[in-house]
């Protein structure tokens, strides 16, 4: 039994409205800006230092780290005082508070590079949503006063840089197709993308367990 879902998507494509649907559907505890609140906690860095952090750029990796980390119209996160945070000791962070979320089970994980940090786990489903470039930016502009910065914009760096910091701590391609239970184009729809989500996972529940492709953890070497 399935008992976590990673809700991997790009930027703008609504993953983080429909992770929450999902998760309000199943009765179970959605981690998206719960996650980033954890890691805060983890790292002895207030939310007001966090948010505030999410503007510094100290260097290239930190400012890739700092948009990955972002929930789901984006925000970012710390390690043990704030003069230490950066790329390195989000991922420590987040892979230990990740790992506990999933051996507590029924939740739903948005982004953060779950799918990766939670391959091996056999209780994880994975999905990975997308959408067309002007689905996307339809969705961001609706969304209004929810992001500060120019929609195209976001739209083209957001997730180029999700693929470098994937790239440079996994060593492997953002998206991994292969990782996936489903990859869903959200332009069909919310409600058709949820149900299809939830009638997978129902139906490979009753089947033999499949093994998806297995990644080293981070900072390890990957084949693949």
């Amino acid at each position: 039994m399935y008992s976590v879902i990673t809700v991997e998507r790009e930027f703008g494509c609504g993953g983080g409205e429909i992770a929450e649907e999902l998760a309000h559907r199943l009765g179970w505890k959605l981690w998206d800006q719960t996650l980033t609140e954890e890691i805060a906690k983890l790292a002895n860095v207030d939310c007001a230092s966090v948010e505030r952090r999410q503007e510094k750029v100290d260097s290239t990796f930190h400012r890739l780290a700092k948009i990955f980390w972002r929930g789901s119209y984006e925000r970012s996160m710390p390690h043990t005082g704030e003069e230490f945070f950066d790329a390195d000791c989000m991922v420590e962070m987040g892979c230990r508070v990740m790992d506990r979320a999933a051996r507590e089970g029924n939740c739903v994980i948005v982004g953060r590079g779950a799918p990766y940090f939670l391959r091996e786990h056999p209780g994880a489903f994975h999905v990975f949503l997308y959408a067309p470039y002007a689905e996307k930016l339809r969705r961001l502009q609706a969304s209004g006063s929810r992001i500060s910065s120019d929609p195209e914009e976001l739209l083209h760096t957001v997730d180029r840089d999700r693929i470098a910091f994937v790239k440079r701590y996994f060593n492997a391609d953002w998206p991994t197709r292969s990782l996936y239970h489903v990859m869903l184009n959200t332009a069909i729809g919310d409600e058709i993308v949820i149900k299809t989500i939830l009638d997978t996972m129902h139906t490979l529940e009753r089947k033999p367990t499949h093994t998806l492709t297995s990644f080293p953890h981070a900072g390890e070497q990957a084949h693949v």
